[in-house]
């Protein structure tokens, strides 16, 4: 065959296969759907007066603690829900508000953090599917609890110790040098267990199920991105277990943690290769315990 006739030869793509594009249209779907659900539901909250009168020192205070817990989540795989949680709590908001808003916001960050580690093929498939099922049963059961059974005041003082033992877990991490792989074993259960503290708590999938993996020695790129996932699934199924049990409450909780994530992420992305991992880490942990400390003072 000559030349002249090899170059005529075009090569047809294959078509891809539908399941692709599941990935990119369920995350947009269950938003869209939300969203549209939020709005025709509670459109009365959502007066322009009182959204001005909303816009406030209190509001501000969200914005940036959102914009914190992005950064720590964007630049560390982990620690959005415990920073965010910790905060708003050290702040006044009692833990059932604080764990909703929590959540409704990682519907969003978590949707294009699921997306954005797709695109970048950071995701081990088998894995995911590993984790959602018993992940939602674990954060239905927790929000469900928090939402319509257990006093958020009695539980506060148990959840910030629950904070002082995910920033530890946080350090720890940070401290760990690389080990060597090994099999996980009853993925279910830990998946269970991180979907249900995450819930009662307001965070803990990435410290308890993140940690846990690559305490085994697994590949960092794809178990934070499998996990990051898996998460979207995970804080979906906690946010409309409040609203259907709790409903919408401290909206401006919610719409800072949203814009401050939207903010924060592109800074996290710029700045994941430019500091240094292990002292940020550390000091993350200490100023969660920081916190921790001063709402059990209260």
């Amino acid at each position: 065959m000559s030349t002249e006739h090899m170059e005529r030869i075009e090569v047809i793509p294959l078509a891809p296969k539908p399941k692709k594009y599941l990935w990119y249209i369920i995350p947009i779907v269950l938003l869209t759907g939300l969203l549209l659900t939020l709005l025709i539901n509670y459109h009365e909250s959502f007066t322009i007066e009182k959204v001005k009168n909303g816009l406030n020192y209190e509001f501000v205070v969200f914005l940036l603690i959102g914009i914190f817990a992005q950064l720590v989540d964007g630049t560390l795989g982990m620690g959005y829900g415990a920073t965010s949680t910790s905060f708003l709590l050290s702040f006044g908001v009692n833990p059932a508000t604080s764990s909703m808003g929590v959540h409704v916001a990682e519907m969003f960050t978590t949707g294009a953090s699921a997306l954005s580690h797709y695109k970048f093929k950071n995701i081990n498939k088998k894995l995911v599917l590993n984790l959602v099922i018993p992940g939602v049963i674990g954060s239905v059961l927790g929000a469900y609890l928090l939402a319509d059974v257990i006093d958020g005041k009695v539980i506060k003082p148990y959840i910030a110790v629950y904070m002082i033992v995910l920033a530890v877990i946080i350090i720890i991490k940070g401290l760990r040098k690389n080990l060597i792989k090994k099999k996980t074993k009853q993925l279910g259960l830990l998946a269970v267990f991180g979907g249900f503290m995450d819930s009662i708590g307001g965070g803990g999938w990435g410290p308890i199920v993140t940690s846990t993996l690559l305490g085994q020695g697994r590949n960092p790129r794809y178990t934070i991105g499998s996990v990051n996932t898996a998460e979207f699934a995970i804080s979906f199924a906690s946010g409309i277990t409040f609203i259907l049990f709790d409903g919408i409450s401290g909206w401006r909780v919610i719409a800072g943690l949203v814009i401050g994530g939207l903010i924060g992420a592109p800074l996290s992305a710029y700045l994941v290769n430019k500091i240094p991992r292990k002292p940020i880490t550390i000091l993350v942990g200490v100023l969660l315990i920081f916190l921790s400390l001063r709402t059990l003072l209260k």
